[in-house]
């Protein structure tokens, strides 16, 4: 479904992809592992539109997105759960949602509503609550569920268990393991490699802007390289 080849990106005079490629196929979990700074968050801001790539190739669902801007990137399907949940929190959980779904017919928007409170009952019971005042593993599955209400063909989510206690850490990849086991393709961008490996089928670990390991996520786990360099071992 994705397809990177070769990419580079960057800010200033400052190269921070240099050379990236891997892809998603059709009913996967990718995992994108790495510590801070090796190049996972621009690599989201380039795959959402809201960097421009300086070379290489991306194509989506067979489409050329290199260069597309954020609005194309969610029009053709793929849809960024953004690190830090960047939930509105003034606005109700209703209203977040409904925002989530902004470029989908209206006709359409009380289905995907129905269907997310399907997914997250915790919502549903609340939905006149703002969003600030929510816990944070709350504040992560309406995040989710504003993502989506855009009826991605492919989502990106971006350190979701970040902050969340040890508990809502194993509850968030469950509830990950659920939308893929209901057929969505799923990035996962994660510094949590351990559980991250359990869910994925396919593993990059990226160091310095490019791909430093990649395989079946059963074998990485168990890779010297890695148990080395991410888990000290």
């Amino acid at each position: 479904m994705l397809e990177v080849g070769d990419l580079r990106a960057g800010y200033g005079g400052t190269e921070v992809l240099r050379g990236l490629s891997l892809s998603v196929n059709k009913g996967e979990v990718v995992a994108v592992l790495g510590s801070n700074g090796v190049g996972k968050t621009t690599l989201n801001k380039v795959l959402s539109g809201l960097l421009r790539p300086r070379s290489g190739a991306i194509r989506f669902c067979g489409l050329d997105i290199f260069g597309a801007s954020a609005k194309q990137v969610v029009a053709a399907g793929l849809i960024h759960v953004p690190e830090g949940r960047k939930i509105f929190p003034n606005l109700t959980i209703l209203e977040n949602l409904e925002l989530g779904g902004y470029s989908r017919p209206k006709s359409v928007r009380g289905a995907n509503i129905d269907k997310v409170f399907t997914t997250f009952p915790r919502l549903k019971e609340r939905t006149r609550q703002l969003a600030g005042t929510m816990s944070g593993g709350e504040q992560q599955m309406l995040a989710i569920g504003r993502g989506l209400m855009s009826e991605p063909k492919l989502l990106i989510l971006d350190e979701p268990s970040l902050g969340l206690s040890p508990l809502l850490v194993e509850e968030m990849f469950g509830l990950i393991r659920q939308l893929s086991d209901d057929g969505l393709p799923i990035m996962l961008v994660e510094q949590n490699v351990v559980q991250s490996l359990e869910l994925a089928r396919r593993a990059y670990i990226l160091e310095n802007g490019v791909v430093a390991l990649s395989g079946e996520a059963a074998e990485l786990k168990n890779d010297p390289e890695l148990r080395r360099a991410y888990l000290g071992l």
